[in-house]
């Protein structure tokens, strides 16, 4: 899975072309869902706009855009096109219309909408999302609290503890720090520790190792 950018906090920005207002809204997304939501408070708040185009990526799995009665491929595809060249991804952008009486055409449409949304992400806080694993840490219950006390003052991020038979931390690690980490883990545990991958997913760089033995 590649690395990709995303944005910290919602941030809106408004430009004009040829009298017509373009109103773009960005916002952090994780599922459809938040970013339907999200766009349904748009259309909300600007029921009265001429249009309210939209447009989403989420990880390397969706992407979606709709002109919202744009001529076809003249806003929400230039909007999804500038999220994508910049990298951008768990993004939805909103981009309202008012219209100034001056008609753009095509070329003029595709400008507008996909300028919108690129300085609006000049002006988000941005942040790159690296791909990790999760791994499963099994230890005995003797051991547990201090391997514990250990990881929550390390770079690795629990996520999740299961006390069993033995306890299971779920621990996320960056893809590029897997044998750093292995060896971290058999230090603290003098190999008692059994590390087992699960799923892949995406952390924040700046919240993760990226290298062995290396914060990020």
């Amino acid at each position: 899975m590649p690395s990709y950018l995303t944005i910290t906090d919602p941030v809106e920005h408004e430009t004009e072309v040829r009298r017509s207002r373009f109103i773009c809204a960005l916002a952090p997304v994780g599922t459809e869902e938040e970013a339907r939501a999200f766009i349904a408070e748009r259309r909300r708040l600007y029921g009265d706009a001429t249009h309210n185009c939209t447009a989403y990526v989420l990880g390397d799995r969706v992407q979606k855009a709709d002109d919202d009665g744009e001529p076809g491929g003249t806003a929400g595809t230039p909007m999804l096109e500038v999220l994508n060249r910049r990298g951008f991804a768990d993004v939805v952008a909103v981009v309202t219309r008012y219209f100034g009486g001056v008609l753009l055409g095509a070329g003029g449409l595709v400008r507008a909408y996909g300028g919108a949304v690129g300085e609006t992400l000049d002006r988000a806080v941005s942040v790159r999302m690296v791909p990790a694993t999760i791994m499963s840490v099994v230890i005995d219950h003797a051991h547990a609290g201090r391997l514990e006390n250990d990881l929550r003052v390390s770079p690795y991020p629990v996520r999740a503890v299961d006390y069993g038979a033995d306890v299971t931390f779920e621990v996320a690690v960056a893809d590029g720090a897997l044998d750093g980490f292995a060896g971290w883990l058999a230090g603290v545990t003098a190999g008692r520790a059994i590390a087992l991958p699960g799923e892949g997913v995406h952390l924040r760089e700046d919240a993760v190792v990226s290298s062995p033995g290396r914060s990020a």
